[in-house]
């Protein structure tokens, strides 16, 4: 073989390993880049996610004090209401109510409970022999999660030891 049939057969080997590491570095780019576009699509769904979940804790908190009043005018409803407008009112308050259910919205129990600040706010304490210390006696407000966020904690009294 000639010198020159050598060195070109040697710079053709240099070019295909030249042209070889290329496509390497080439291929692990295009790897990377994949990843890194599905970790975005993840993300990205779980922005979107818990942006829509944030959305409907907004309207939940605007729609929880008209709930309360429901409850309360079916509590307060005077003697001699037509029965079936309170009855009409009832089935009304009951669609709400598994309207909520539907999206995820559920009461947080409180009465008989250990009290857990992170579900329930005390405003106040009441002296029991019944119950033990830091129970749940008395729910002032109805508390409630949206899936496993809790959106309102419960207002509570909370148990303590009778002269504690």
């Amino acid at each position: 073989m000639t010198t020159s049939l050598k060195g070109r057969i040697e710079n053709l080997e240099q070019e295909v390993q030249r042209l070889q590491g290329e496509a390497d570095e080439a291929s692990n780019r295009y790897v990377r880049l994949a990843a890194d576009f599905e970790n975005y699509k993840k993300r990205a769904r779980q922005e979107q996610a818990d942006t829509i979940q944030f959305a409907n804790a907004e309207l939940l908190t605007r729609l929880l004090p008209v709930l309360d009043n429901f409850h309360r005018l079916l509590e307060t409803a005077p003697a001699g209401v037509d029965e079936s407008w309170l009855k009409g009112a009832r089935l009304t308050l009951q669609q709400l109510e598994d309207v909520l259910a539907a999206l995820g919205v559920k009461e947080i129990d409180a009465v008989g409970q250990p009290f857990d600040p992170s579900m329930h706010e005390a405003i106040g304490h009441e002296d029991s022999d019944e119950h033990p210390e830091n129970t749940v006696v008395a729910e002032l407000r109805k508390g409630y999660r949206l899936n496993d966020r809790v959106v309102r904690p419960a207002l509570v009294r909370v148990a303590r030891p009778v002269g504690g």
